[in-house]
């Protein structure tokens, strides 16, 4: 990871859960961490709070909403103007609604892939180009995927977030196969966990309060320090070692 020591990089959905602790974990180890969110304030006070502990990196913060791509290009201009640009994102940010296929509303769909489908896209697209203007050919793009990028899980009510995250899994595989067309040594990653002890299942289920307490008993979920792991595990491999997707579930998960 030392070679990664004071260069940039950009996490989105920094201000809680998993991309809080990858932030924060990025700081330690002495990178210049965009950190970025609708709720900035949140961020804001996570980078004093690093301030004060002495780590030897910097979170950075940024407010950003992801479903406007207007709000995303002038993240990236600024990024470019105070830091030159970006080495490593990792596209983090992602929701769902608890919306069925055959009566879910338009409007929750569509929030859904504005997020975790174009959001995403947008932020690799622009991370890329801000690579390839410096020339930067050791960077690293890691999208935070979901085991539900991989399996159909029997309930309705997470089918359409469920199709969001299988479009994250082709989208990895086709920006990894368009790098290598490029003779590019930039790499692309999906990292896709099951269940995590986050605030997920409060947001998911806001309505419903039962439901996400009935999953935080069913078994013990992973935890944010596990993804950290990961990401640090990719991002600490050899530069000619392409780790193109991690797959992590509970042990006591069953699908």
């Amino acid at each position: 990871m030392e070679r990664w020591r004071g260069r940039v990089a950009l996490v989105t959905g920094a201000s809680v859960g998993i991309g809080a602790a990858v932030s924060r974990e990025l700081v330690r180890l002495g990178m210049k961490v965009m950190g970025c969110a609708r709720d900035v304030e949140k961020i804001e006070k996570l980078a004093a709070e690093y301030r004060s502990a002495g780590l030897s990196g910097v979170l950075v913060p940024f407010k950003c909403d992801l479903t406007k791509e207007e709000e995303i290009l002038s993240m990236f201009a600024a990024i470019k103007a105070q830091h030159q640009g970006v080495d490593v994102c990792i596209n983090n940010a992602g929701l769902a609604h608890a919306d069925h296929l055959l009566s879910g509303k338009t409007s929750n769909w569509k929030n859904m892939l504005d997020v975790n489908v174009l959001g995403l896209s947008i932020c690799t697209r622009e991370a890329y180009q801000s690579m390839k203007e410096r020339n930067i050919d050791d960077g690293h793009i890691i999208q935070i995927n979901s085991i539900c990028g991989h399996i159909v899980i029997p309930s309705g009510d997470i089918h359409f977030y469920t199709a969001t995250k299988f479009a994250v899994t082709a989208l990895t595989e086709g920006l990894r196969q368009e790098l290598h067309q490029t003779n590019s040594q930039i790499r692309a990653t999906c990292i896709s966990p099951g269940r995590v002890d986050t605030e997920f299942a409060s947001r998911f289920y806001a309505d419903t309060p039962e439901k996400a307490a009935a999953m935080s008993t069913e078994f013990k979920g992973l935890e944010a320090v596990d993804i950290v792991n990961a990401v640090v595990y990719v991002l600490g491999a050899p530069p000619h070692v392409q780790i193109g997707d991690i797959v992590m579930r509970p042990v006591r998960q069953p699908f």
